[in-house]
């Protein structure tokens, strides 16, 4: 086997030598030592080289062992593949990869692996997306093993990078802008995931492979390695697509730093050198291994190998904000990036790049601007939100004098019958008297009694009850409830339950739900996280619906609040209560059914009990008509669930329409910071839901997503389906 390593990396592969020896004694002794070291492959895929180097020397002692050791790494893949464990995969083909620098795999039996790979490209009538995995699977194992495949199988290296090629030519990326974090090409460029492998590994092949940061213990090892018998990989043929298939989407590659941000220490890579690849790479595995752990997670970070020539510090801070901003969601909880850079401060308090530093002056142009742009709307944005971890008047104590117009407003209830200069509103004296008897405890029976007297401004929509729709009643009574129980959270939710009733007869037609949401609105306007925190416990006590909420949200009424972040927080919300409600149906539905049929197991097994035909068929009557229940339950909780979705799309639609035609008619630019606020909206809840959505995909390209829709709507919704395309 050719040896090849340069100088400056000697030390590191002497460095970790000794412990390879050492745990490759111990596995070595260890009946479990092919089953340890799989799951090391696995979950620790960061220390790649470790264990393949570890595989190494026990193959050079037991040449069985590591013929067992292939085949069940071979079957492991297969299984990863089989149930859709893609990301996992990734790291197997690269341990195998990595075996043949160990002397334990032949490299043609590698090169014809990933020939097999590669020729998945070929295939018809299957998803990019499935072939992308494939041909990424590929790439991102040639940092580890290029050099020595190339070396032995050299032409038909060039042939499997030359169809890359032609397949990295031809395949569609209408998908890159709903993905990209920056929409700005200046000053890093955000470049498809598979556009920029492909430019590293280029790179690297026009370096003749010299990669210079990946540790390669075997070659501590080489005198005892060569010397071992190779194995060749058993046949592997890519399972074959099947509806169940659902591959890893698209990525975007994130950047905010570049060699010349450190200019004092050591030279960050190239965003096209494999090094920056290999460094990311290992990183984002470290956090995947370490994420629960804080403290454990930034040691890890801190200490990851080779920091003295590498600019650690930005590489660290570039992958957890590639992470944070990653569309559709960051692989972990929000919470766990802010815990993880303030341990990374405490550690590194000196050298860490202050990205995240803030400082009034920077941002003290934003007070010019109109407040709808980014850079207010951004400000005022944090301010609410840290409002929620603490209270106004601190806000206002801490905000400069100059920054009071981006300041929250103060959280207070807006009672319109509180005011006696208000007397003369319809209602005021009804508003009263629910006051005087909800202080008194009356009853639901009481409420209703005192309601009866409030007059109706659709006097032809009442019946005789006075419980029909009925705008002013839900005002009066909504407004009262919420005035008195103002406190707390926690009095207002008692306030719901108690009164849970009278809420729902007011609010039975989907006018007055609407109308009760309106109300809540114009109670709390100041105070955005009540308001939240209301229609969800309003959802979950069924109250209002999801359809009232999203209805309510694209209404005039709310057009002051639309790019307000608590609306969407709203919305996303009320979609992952519908979703949640389908799949716990769903649950119940396949629990029932598995029961079902381990009572016809049991009874088939049960030979002896020719008698029991009657008394079987009792045991299943009660079990199937459950079964029947529940399957029209799930079909009705899927056509609200599919109704939410096109309520949301048309009522986008609408808006969207009216904005480009009012741009178009007056020769406005159409490009305001409201557009781009709803046109990336529109992207969000197709990424953010994109699992249920691929569901309804047909019904919203027949019905509003159709070929006459403006180009400017159409693009994110044909951006959308090139998503698992």
């Amino acid at each position: 086997m050719s040896r090849r390593r340069h100088s400056d990396d000697s030390d590191g592969e002497l460095r970790v030598a000794p412990e390879v020896a050492r745990q490759g004694g111990w596995i070595g002794r260890d009946g479990g030592a092919a089953g340890f070291l799989r799951r090391r492959a696995r979950l620790l895929p960061e220390k790649l080289t470790v264990y393949t180097t570890l595989v190494g020397l026990l193959n050079a002692r037991n040449y069985n062992f590591g013929g067992e050791f292939v085949e069940a790494m071979i079957r492991q893949l297969k299984e990863c593949l089989k149930v859709n464990m893609y990301n996992e995969a990734v790291h197997l083909v690269r341990f195998l990869s990595d075996l043949v620098n160990c002397h334990v795999i032949a490299a043609p039996s590698m090169v014809a692996m990933f020939e097999n790979f590669v020729s998945v490209t070929q295939e018809e009538d299957v998803p990019q997306v499935r072939c992308d995995w494939y041909m990424f699977a590929f790439l991102s194992s040639l940092p580890w093993v290029g050099k020595e495949l190339y070396e032995k199988k050299d032409a038909e290296m060039d042939r499997l990078l030359s169809q890359t090629e032609s397949y990295l030519k031809r395949r569609q990326k209408i998908h890159v802008p709903m993905l990209q974090v920056w929409t700005a090409d200046k000053p890093h460029p955000q470049e498809e995931y598979l556009d920029c492998l492909w430019s590293q590994i280029q790179k690297l092949k026009k370096d003749r492979w010299q990669e210079r940061h990946i540790l390669r213990p075997y070659l501590a090892f080489d005198s005892v390695l060569c010397e071992a018998l190779q194995h060749n990989l058993p046949p592997f043929t890519p399972p074959p697509h099947t509806e169940d298939s659902v591959y890893p989407m698209p990525r975007v590659i994130f950047r905010m730093f570049d060699y010349t941000d450190d200019p004092e220490g050591p030279v960050m890579p190239g965003s096209h050198s494999v090094e920056r690849f290999v460094i990311e790479e290992n990183l984002h595995c470290i956090i995947k291994s370490h994420w629960k752990e804080r403290k454990t997670c930034a040691a890890q970070l801190l200490s990851y190998p080779g920091n003295n020539k590498i600019p650690l510090n930005y590489h660290i801070v570039e992958v957890i904000f590639a992470e944070l901003f990653q569309l559709p969601s960051p692989p972990h909880i929000e919470v766990m990036y802010t815990t993880l850079l303030i341990e990374l401060c405490k550690l590194q308090p000196g050298s860490l790049p202050q990205v995240f530093r803030w400082s009034w002056e920077d941002w003290s142009d934003c007070l010019t601007q109109d407040l709808e742009k980014p850079k207010p709307k951004f400000v005022r944005e944090v301010l609410e939100k840290c409002m929620r971890l603490s209270y106004h008047q601190r806000i206002i104590d801490i905000v400069p004098a100059s920054f009071s117009v981006l300041s929250p407003a103060n959280p207070v209830c807006i009672y319109k019958y509180g005011d006696e200069s208000n007397r003369s509103l319809p209602g005021y004296t009804v508003a009263l008297c629910l006051t005087i008897a909800i202080k008194n405890k009356a009853s639901n029976d009481e409420i209703f009694s005192i309601l009866k007297d409030v007059p109706n401004p659709n006097q032809d929509d009442d019946d005789g009850e006075g419980f029909t729709f009925n705008p002013l009643k839900i005002e009066v009574f909504v407004q009262t409830l919420l005035h008195l129980a103002a406190k707390s959270f926690s009095h207002s939710f008692s306030a719901l339950a108690k009164f849970h009733e009278v809420f729902k007869t007011l609010a039975e037609s989907d006018e007055g739900k609407l109308h009760v949401l309106r109300v809540v609105y114009e109670v709390w306007k100041n105070h955005p996280q009540m308001i939240a925190v209301l229609v969800d416990k309003m959802i979950r006590t069924q109250i209002v619906d999801c359809a009232a909420v999203a209805n309510w949200i694209f209404s005039s009424e709310l057009a002051h609040d639309f790019t307000r972040f608590y609306i969407w927080e709203i919305l996303h919300s009320t979609i992952r209560k519908m979703n949640k409600h389908v799949l716990k149906i769903h649950k119940e539905l396949e629990e029932t059914k598995a029961r079902l049929a381990r009572q016809h197991k049991r009874r088939d097994s049960d030979d002896d009990d020719d008698d029991d035909d009657r008394s079987t068929d009792r045991e299943d009557g009660p079990l199937e008509e459950q079964i029947e229940r529940l399957q029209e339950k799930v079909e009705s909780a899927q056509s609200e669930q599919k109704n939410l979705f096109l309520v949301i799309f048309q009522r986008f639609i609408m808006l969207l329409t009216e904005h480009l035609v009012r741009c178009e008619t007056g020769g406005i630019d159409v490009f305001t910071p409201w557009y781009k606020s709803c046109i990336e909206r529109l992207q969000q809840i197709f990424l953010q839901h994109h699992q249920i959505i691929q569901q309804y995909m047909v019904t919203l390209e027949n019905l509003l997503f159709t070929a006459e829709l403006d180009h400017h709507i159409l693009a994110v919704f044909q951006q959308f389906c090139a998503l698992q395309a």
